[in-house]
């Protein structure tokens, strides 16, 4: 059975054609093609190609000569989105290593984790965050390269600063075995000869892990090489294309379609090493961005500030994103303001961004999209592992070139995260979804994240979407709550929208009126802000995991 839409984007080939065989080698390239255009763009800070490429090989050589950095070696990198993230990153593939790619809301305890389990002896560290590391030197951590965002900034800047430029100050003295950034970049001997291979370890992003250790998926370059460059021909880069780098670049998402895709096609990353809504319109103006890359918590943030001017979206061509569905009323509203229609995508750590895409040309609201180049998609019942046809919601699984290896260090976990079907490695991915008879897949939600009640099955992704349809409700995440009498209950978190007066029961009372009464919340709290995980997506596993607690 096929489930391949017959939907294509225009003007996009089914054949990526022949790709570079590494991250490094599309860098090279870029840079020899476009030397002097803008690569990075950071609170008035800008550097083009040629200089990124010079910083990128004398980093790599200081990891090579004074790091002991070699091929296949793991090396952490800890920073906001910065200049000092991008070219630390393509500095330890230059160096011959594999980037383990680090959350900055990790916390000591789970940097050690990562350190054992990776056996880095290397990291690069945001000033900021050197405190969490300094217990972790020298052993595992025998060099740790530190960073202080403000020295790329001009002193002129009329770009408003996040906090955390104030708290990157590099200590006096520097800890025994911590380097400044400066002094590394310094090195000025060249790398050694570049001898990574498509097949060799690229990237290892850690999963969040909703039980026991977060795991480390293991991608070759051939795989972060196929996302980067696939994103970039599905939107059309080209030589006047502005991607921003908003979203996290520790996370596959950003890390590939800004990034990795930006850097691929030689276009201009316009960075923000924090979120700041009220920024969006001041960068859009100054840089022409055509390309946003966002979740939509963000764009509901940003098309709710007081100072947003419509003016900033002039340039703008595609807005995408991904991790959760796009309110229909906030796309609505895109397309009737804008004419913008919100390309939402799917894609996990372990696939290293995107398995399915919206043809920009022709998506469909709260949608995955369809199957990228070369990548099979299907649906299958989870347990009886039996294929399911159009409209059934099973689990869906995927096969393609951007599949990881497997979890490092984990056979087991690898083991069971495939399956096998028609000569082809599916990946598991753990989402309930369906395809209808254009090819088009929907989830339905994470299979562990389902409200039973009485029986009846509820998906909060469906609730969600329904409440976002209330004109006083802003943001909403939907949770199971202990029930006496049901077993669970479905509970909703609100954030109202400003001067709205909207009560529990006025909301309950509309939600019944809007959907089966067995869907509808049962319960009502009304918040300031949702939580946060750090790929900026509402964390509803924190507030799930705080509902129950409340009970033990």
């Amino acid at each position: 059975m096929t489930t391949t839409s017959p939907f294509w984007p225009a003007g996009v080939a089914r054949d990526l054609g022949p790709l570079p065989p590494t991250l490094n080698e599309a860098l090279r390239r870029s840079a020899a093609r476009r030397p002097d255009h803008l690569a990075l763009a950071f609170y008035g800070a800008e550097i083009g190609y040629a200089e990124l490429l010079r910083r990128v090989e004398r980093l790599a050589s200081f990891l090579q000569r004074r790091c002991g950095v070699a091929r296949g070696d793991r090396v952490l990198l800890d920073m906001q989105n910065s200049p000092h993230f991008v070219t630390a990153y393509h500095a330890i593939l230059r160096a011959g290593g594999v980037v383990v790619p680090i959350n900055p809301m990790n916390l000591s305890e789970e940097l050690a984790w990562i350190a054992e389990d990776s056996g880095a002896r290397v990291a690069f560290v945001g000033a900021e965050l050197l405190p969490r590391f300094v217990g972790l030197m020298p052993d595992p951590l025998a060099r740790v390269i530190v960073a202080s965002y403000a020295d790329e900034i001009p002193a002129a800047t009329p770009f408003r600063l996040p906090p955390v430029m104030a708290e990157s100050v590099l200590p006096n003295p520097l800890p025994s075995g911590a380097v400044a950034w400066a002094a590394a970049l310094a090195e000025s001997k060249p790398p050694l000869p570049d001898a990574t291979t498509r097949d060799d370890l690229c990237v290892m992003p850690y999963t969040s892990g909703t039980t026991g250790r977060p795991k480390a998926c293991m991608h070759p370059h051939s795989n972060a090489v196929f996302t980067a460059i696939a994103q970039a021909h599905w939107y059309g880069y080209g030589d006047d294309t502005v991607v921003s780098g908003f979203m996290p670049l520790f996370h596959v998402a950003g890390m590939q379609v800004s990034m990795n895709g930006g850097l691929s096609a030689g276009a201009t990353i316009v960075l923000m090493a924090r979120w700041d809504r009220d920024l969006v319109a001041p960068l859009f103006e100054r840089y022409g961005v055509t390309l946003w890359s966002a979740a939509p918590t963000m764009i509901v943030d940003v098309l709710h500030a007081p100072g947003f001017r419509e003016s900033a979206f002039a340039r703008l061509r595609i807005l995408t994103g991904g991790g959760s569905s796009m309110p229909a009323a906030v796309a609505e509203e895109l397309e009737r303001r804008w004419g913008l229609r919100f390309v939402e995508g799917y894609g996990l750590s372990e696939t290293i961004a995107p398995t399915h895409l919206n043809p920009p040309d022709r998506p469909k609201p709260q949608c995955l999209g369809i199957a990228i180049h070369d990548t099979v998609s299907r649906v299958i019942d989870p347990e009886t592992l039996v294929e399911l046809g159009p409209d059934e919601v099973g689990e869906i699984i995927v096969a393609g070139p951007q599949i990881m290896r497997g979890y490092w260090r984990q056979p087991e976990a690898s083991a069971a995260a495939f399956l096998e079907r028609d000569g082809r490695r599916f990946l598991r991915t753990g989402d309930l979804g369906r395809y209808d008879d254009e090819g088009y897949y929907f989830i339905v939600d994470r299979l562990k994240r389902m409200v039973n009640v009485a029986g009846y099955k509820v998906w909060p992704a469906e609730v969600e979407a329904m409440l976002y349809r209330h004109p006083q409700v802003q943001e909403c995440c939907v949770i199971a709550a202990p029930d006496a009498e049901r077993g669970e209950a479905v509970k909703a978190y609100v954030v109202r929208r400003p001067g709205s007066a909207l009560d529990a029961d006025g909301l309950i009372a509309w939600a019944r009126g809007a959907m089966a009464v067995y869907k509808a919340p049962r319960l009502v709290e009304f918040v300031d802000s949702l939580p946060r995980s750090g790929s900026s997506k509402i964390d509803w596993r924190r507030l799930q995991e705080a509902e129950w607690s409340r009970t033990r």
